[in-house]
């Protein structure tokens, strides 16, 4: 099965892939301009790889949970894929994320850190 992971945030969106069920690569992630143009590119990408489960990091703690949350499903609604979309707790992800890349990038807006991040919530996603 063909697996991608959105870590979807305010500026840019994560993807990362898994296309045989063990190992997991993190992609381009994708700048937003806005939310349409933001979503049409998520489509394309979906469709180019041929991806038939999408997992999805949600937040499930933090002030701004509820918020977030809300915005993150808006923007799944957005998608025109319709296939299964899950949804798993993306705590840490970020976080552990930046760590990773500690002292070998200098550059952190170019959308790596959001990629990483996806990646390790398709592995989480994955290994449970």
């Amino acid at each position: 099965m063909k697996i991608a992971a959105l870590d979807i945030g305010l500026k840019r969106v994560g993807l990362a892939i898994c296309l045989n069920n063990n190992i997991v690569l993190p992609q381009k992630a994708i700048i937003r301009k806005n939310r349409d143009q933001a979503a049409k590119d998520v489509d394309s990408f979906l469709d180019e790889w041929q991806i038939e489960l999408v997992v999805v990091g949600l937040p499930q703690s933090g002030s701004s949970k509820d918020e977030m949350q809300r915005r993150v499903k808006h923007f799944i609604s957005l998608l025109k894929f319709d296939k299964r979309v899950e949804f798993i707790d993306e705590y840490g992800s970020s976080y552990e994320a930046k760590e990773m890349i500690k002292g070998k990038i200098k550059q952190k807006r170019d959308g790596r850190i959001d990629s990483l991040a996806a990646k390790i919530i398709l592995e989480r996603y994955l290994s449970s």
